[in-house]
């Protein structure tokens, strides 16, 4: 049985991009269309990085843990990420195919690793469209009331209807006395219906969203750096007396939290059997995606911190919070909440489409139901696995707000990057024939510094939340020992 639960895939049988591959399968099934080009790939990475990263999570992560030094906890969010955005750049180039870090975990570690990892990205895809999708509905209320300012008449919802009826609080659900959030339901219908008709309609339209957002962050930028006050960043690393909020522990904290921020380059390598030259483009999307919102998000973060008292950031749309206090940037505060509102849009557009993709990936290996594999004749996407996804994260959504799904996400994505780093090393001395497009330099630091600072940034979470990832990785082991290791397609072909 041992031997059973870590075989592996062969890496020469999976699908390369010069090799012609049709339209259809081997067994005359539909294929995914390869249709994305490194501005595409980019655009995606962008996409579902900048988001809930500057408009939600930056200003409370100050408040709870960092203050102004939440600069440096983006600084090592960020050396955490680039690790593992070279690790996957490399395995995203020599395995171009769809289910990002499972695919790779099933090449090299074998498929219990790889079931692991994959159930870890279901926490990470799924519950960020959820969450992502409650950010998106508090700007999207914020957006009506200033509606309902400018034309003298409210349109915004009832109380009830725009918030979600249950949270947690210190690990224990509680309710709220709201019915559903119906913003949040609403967007990812809107989104699960894009994500059904095509990938690259929905790159399009992802390329859009992309530029209106990153001209609202620019603008943010240009006109609120006038109004940074020094003060402001006085003490740089606040101290709590007689407790641990803030200091180097609160820098800690707030990077794991923040590391929410960086999640999406990795989705980009979900669309690598879509890629038109995977080879090529992949790490030039995965990392130059990630470079250019790394440096976004210090600059957000030092401005914001800078025009107000970090204390007051804890709110849902910290930026038009900040800006409450200059009342001659209020036309900023109105472009920002539209930013707002369109950036959301992208991340759960992203996320999204990376999901389903996985879900498909693992459907053809058997270890879920073959329905997830299924490929629309027309549209070529994985229409089934994207209207289930479409409606479980609308239950989460509409039900739950922003909290400890956040860090859950977190921690579902820091287990699979820290797989990935592990698996670069492995695949380097196990195959190191194989042609690699992207070669990770010094690969024997990169690759266990990697694992290591993912880890370490995973325990900060886990310490508090460990019972809720308990009962997530129980469930996919129930799912993985219940269907998947009697249905395993290479269990079969093997036996």
């Amino acid at each position: 049985m041992l031997k059973d639960l870590f075989a592996t895939h062969s890496i020469d049988a999976m699908p390369r991009p010069d090799s012609g591959e049709p339209a259809q399968g081997p067994h005359g099934e539909v294929t995914l269309k390869r249709a994305l080009s490194a501005r595409h790939l980019v655009m995606l990475g962008v996409g579902a990085i900048i988001g809930a990263g500057i408009f939600v999570i930056t200003g409370q992560a100050a408040a709870q843990h960092a203050g102004p030094a939440i600069v440096l906890s983006f600084v090592l969010a960020g050396f955490a990420c680039a690790l593992a955005a070279l690790c996957y750049a490399e395995f995203a180039a020599m395995i171009p195919v769809s289910g990002s870090a499972y695919s790779y975990s099933y090449a090299t570690l074998g498929e219990y690793v790889a079931w692991f990892v994959g159930w870890s990205l279901v926490l990470e895809y799924l519950f960020t469209v959820a969450t992502v999708a409650a950010g998106w509905s508090g700007y999207f209320n914020k957006l009506l009331l200033l509606i309902s300012g400018w034309i003298g008449h409210d349109i915004s919802l009832p109380a009830a209807l725009a918030a979600a009826p249950f949270e947690v609080v210190e690990g224990h659900i509680r309710a709220t006395g709201m019915l559903i959030n119906l913003p949040a339901v609403a967007i990812i219908a809107a989104i699960t219906g894009l994500c059904y008709v095509g990938i690259t309609q929905s790159a399009f339209v992802n390329s859009i969203i992309v530029a209106i957002k990153v001209t609202v962050i620019l603008l943010f930028i240009a006109f609120a750096a006038k109004y940074v006050n020094p003060d402001h960043w006085h003490p740089f690393i606040p101290t709590n007396e007689g407790g641990s909020k803030y200091g180097w522990n609160g820098v800690g904290r707030a990077a794991a939290i923040v590391f929410f921020s960086y999640i999406g380059f990795d989705a980009v390598s979900t669309a690598a059997a879509e890629a038109k030259n995977p080879q090529r483009d992949m790490p030039i999307g995965i990392m130059g995606s990630l470079v250019f919102c790394t440096i976004l998000y210090i600059i957000v973060a030092a401005i914001l911190t800078g025009i107000a008292d970090f204390r007051l950031l804890n709110t849902p749309e910290p930026v038009a919070t900040a800006l409450d206090s200059y009342p001659q940037l209020r036309w900023l505060q109105a472009i920002v909440v539209v930013g707002a509102v369109t950036g959301l849009s992208s991340v759960i557009l992203v996320m999204m489409m990376g999901q389903p993709r996985i879900f498909y990936s693992m459907a053809r290996d058997g270890l879920i139901p073959a329905v997830f594999g299924r490929i629309h004749k027309k549209f070529r996407t994985p229409h089934i696995g994207t209207v289930v996804v479409g409606v479980l994260a609308a239950v989460l959504g509409g039900m739950f707000n922003i909290g400890v799904l956040g860090e859950m996400v977190a921690m579902g994505t820091l287990l699979a990057f820290a797989t990935v780093c592990i698996g670069v090393l492995v695949l380097r001395y196990t195959r190191p024939e194989l042609p690699r497009a992207f070669r990770v330099r010094l690969p024997w630091l990169v690759c266990p510094l990697g694992a290591l600072a993912c880890m370490a940034l995973f325990l900060m979470s886990f310490i508090e939340h460990w019972r809720w990832m308990l009962a997530w990785i129980a469930i996919g082991q129930v799912i993985y020992f219940g269907y998947g290791y009697t249905h395993s397609k290479l269990r079969k072909h093997n036996a």
